[in-house]
């Protein structure tokens, strides 16, 4: 572990920057911290916080001049790997006939600054989703390959936070090129450095950084174990999968429906999901088209619409479907979880539907003890 002071990491993005990476971290913007480009540490949110609880985002002035004193915004990384929307090909008819012409891959080196522990299991899983299955999505690939990794630790949780239940933070383990932690203390604003790859070293060999000593290697663990005391949520993991599976018809289902707006909010937001729809659309004169690759949900009632209508047409059978794919049948496909912890989906939601709120209802009125026992 080494350490750098609060200047340095303005060099250590002028270091990235002329590696010929775009550094984006996160930014004030629209009464929000969202991710976008930075040039230097005065683009980042120094004295800002944020303050988190179901269908509840607020900033807040600090008491201090943190750079990365907040924990999660609207945003997660995906948006950069899997965009919004992205044109797969277009057509074009002339007098020579069709022609098809596969889009051209935008991919970009980036430097992610910013990045919590959560969300660095988030694009593990997302490159399970994406590259590690029978088919890969090359725009996906290409993209994931052009990135360097700067990760910080939390130094605190917010009001949704549930990371430590599900073992993805708050401090990074693996996933990154480097690892700071961000530590104010006596007057000194410093920052713990850890390198997780020979990327990582070569830049963090170009850094004014000496050894950490005894004061700050207990200092930087102190700031994550204090972040791990701080969760605003728990859920309890145990079993969770066949406990949702075996209480599929559970009343509570109807009760949180009768809540949920099928806005697809808790969609957008997850760092995880990767839910798509292919649209395509044409000039009026018959001569183009273009195919797109756009953001879905599960939550869409025509998202599941086939020849004869929706399987999923009532907004109960489309929170079943995200929560048990997210919590159960995501192990199935993936050897993991679907969820991280980060709490967005809490947040993000305009009437607060708790994720683990649900499932701590279910289990408390688990459908098969009634089975059994009658």
């Amino acid at each position: 572990m080494q350490v750098i002071e609060r200047e340095e990491l303005d060099r250590l993005i002028g270091l990235l920057a002329g590696d010929g990476y775009e550094v984006i971290g996160p930014t004030l913007r629209d009464d929000a911290i969202q991710y976008g480009p930075v040039r230097g540490i005065e683009d980042l949110p120094a004295g800002w916080t944020d303050e988190q609880d179901g269908g509840h985002y607020r900033l807040r002035r600090r008491d201090d001049r943190a750079l990365f004193g907040y924990v999660v915004g609207p945003q997660s990384w995906k948006q950069y790997l899997f965009p919004p929307s992205q044109t797969i090909f277009r057509a074009r008819r002339d007098a020579d006939g069709l022609h098809m012409e596969p889009a051209p891959v935008q991919a970009p080196k980036r430097a992610f600054l910013g990045m919590r522990a959560c969300e660095l299991h988030a694009l593990a899983i997302q490159d399970q989703v994406f590259t590690e299955g029978p088919y890969v999505d090359e725009p996906y690939e290409r993209r994931r390959g052009s990135i360097f990794r700067v990760a910080v630790n939390c130094g605190q949780a917010g009001g949704t936070c549930f990371c430590v239940s599900m073992e993805t933070g708050p401090r990074a383990d693996r996933g990154f090129d480097l690892a700071l932690t961000e530590i104010l203390e006596g007057g000194r604003h410093y920052f713990t450095l850890e390198v997780g790859s020979d990327a990582g070293q070569a830049v963090a060999d170009r850094l004014s950084a000496s050894q950490a000593g005894e004061d700050e290697h207990r200092a930087s663990m102190a700031a994550t174990e204090a972040a791990a005391a701080q969760m605003g949520r728990q859920l309890d993991t145990q079993d969770l999968p066949a406990l949702l599976m075996g209480n599929l018809e559970h009343p509570r289902w109807d009760e949180v429906a009768d809540r949920c707006l099928s806005c697809a909010n808790c969609t957008m937001v997850c760092p995880t999901c990767f839910c798509s729809s292919v649209h395509d659309s044409a000039d009026l004169a018959g001569s183009e088209a273009v195919r797109e690759r756009v953001w879905d949900s599960c939550f869409n009632q025509a998202f599941s619409y086939i020849a004869g209508g929706s399987i999923r047409s009532t907004p109960v059978s489309r929170y079943r479907q995200w929560m048990t794919h997210k919590l159960a049948t995501w192990h199935e496909q993936f050897g993991t979880s679907g969820c991280v912890g980060c709490g967005r989906c809490i947040t993000w939601c305009p009437v607060g539907i708790d994720i683990t709120e649900e499932a701590a209802a279910i289990r408390a009125t688990d459908q098969r003890r009634k089975r059994r026992d009658g």
